[in-house]
């Protein structure tokens, strides 16, 4: 199955702000009814047989982001305007997102990444761009999609208020 990533409204049945209700029953609709793991967690995450982690974030009782682990097979794929985020080694993933919007490396961890026009935030432990075998640092191991402001300090929020006033 194909998750397409659509920021900032969201991705498949999960959509930025709906309910928890509602993004608790959008998460159960993604889960494959024959095989659910044992580390499904209802209401915060759940793992399709292809191993990928679908991962909700609900504040104040709506949805604020929507987290997806690398999956262990291509029969889940995890995709930015057509860019296979998970299946392309981490800079080349980089480099084609940002042939179609911002993206900078996070200046506190150079594995992570930030599309902050879009809020789509890519993570892995660590940087390894040189060593395919090193999965964990050649590709990135998630990605998050969250409501604009998600990552804001309380300065930044109080501007982001200002400015939207």
């Amino acid at each position: 199955m194909d998750f397409d990533l659509a920021p900032p409204n969201g991705v498949g049945p999960l959509r930025i702000g709906m309910t928890r209700h509602a993004a608790n029953t959008a998460l159960d609709s993604l889960r494959d009814p024959s095989a659910i793991s044992e580390s499904d967690r209802q209401g915060q995450h759940g793992f399709r047989p292809s191993g990928l982690m679908i991962s909700i974030h609900c504040m104040r009782g709506m949805l604020e982001a929507i987290e997806l682990g690398r999956p262990s097979s291509q029969t889940d794929r995890v995709l930015f305007q057509g860019v296979d985020v998970f299946a392309l080694p981490a800079r080349e993933a980089v480099r084609r997102v940002g042939e179609l919007t911002s993206i900078e490396e996070d200046p506190d961890d150079d594995a992570s990444f930030v599309a902050p026009d879009l809020l789509l935030s890519f993570w892995r432990p660590f940087a390894a761009d040189d060593e395919p075998e090193e999965e964990q640092g050649y590709y990135f191991s998630s990605v998050l999609l969250a409501r604009p402001g998600y990552y804001d300090t309380l300065a930044q929020a109080a501007e982001r208020l200002q400015q939207s006033s």
